[in-house]
């Protein structure tokens, strides 16, 4: 049984690789829009589902898909990737200072018998104070405009971050402790199919 990547991101792909996963890669493509009055956890549950229903219809059994989509929130509000350079130091601002969320939408399908398993993986994360001469620097980089919330934890965003409660590989877009248990759930591991 193989499993199936649903996303294009090489930070997905990078921690299943380092956990000692073998995998295909094929990307979903979903409108990743919000709907009207859907929750940050509830939207990112959709997306993750909606991805993996796309990747399955496109793959061969037998195979797991697995999918994700991660969103950062504060105030009850998505903070997506930055559209430009305004839009980044924007989110930079708002964050300095606070503690946000990280949720992450994990959902994932057994073929052929097209079994699903989701869930909702949420770790806080909190800013330290940025100085408008940080938030600069930051965006001179380049790293913030690909990321949701304008940051990078495991890059440069990392030493603007003093305190995570919850799953690091969360805030990177993976959850990994959780990702486990529910290819467990779904019989991964039982023969040869364990961890290398």
């Amino acid at each position: 049984m193989k499993l199936i990547l649903a996303s294009s991101s090489p930070r997905r792909a990078e921690i299943l690789r380092n956990a000692g996963f073998s995998f295909q890669i094929l990307a979903s493509a979903v409108d990743e829009s919000p709907l009207p009055a859907e929750s940050p956890q509830d939207h990112v549950r959709r997306l993750a589902e909606s991805k993996a229903a796309f990747a399955a219809k496109r793959s061969s059994p037998p195979a797991i898909v697995i999918a994700a989509d991660t969103i950062v929130a504060l105030d009850g509000r998505i903070l997506g990737k930055p559209r430009n350079l305004d839009d980044a130091r924007a989110m930079l601002e708002l964050l300095s200072g606070r503690t946000h969320a990280v949720h992450t939408g994990l959902a994932l399908i057994r073929l052929p018998e097209g079994e699903l398993r989701a869930a909702v993986e949420t770790t806080l994360v909190t800013f330290a104070q940025l100085s408008p001469q940080d938030i600069s620097a930051y965006l001179a980089s380049g790293e913030p405009f690909d990321k949701a919330g304008a940051y990078a934890i495991q890059g440069r965003g990392g030493r603007f971050v003093p305190r995570i409660a919850g799953c690091y590989f969360n805030v990177m877009g993976l959850p990994l402790a959780r990702l486990a248990e529910l290819l467990r759930e779904l019989g991964w591991g039982e023969e040869k199919n364990a961890l290398k």
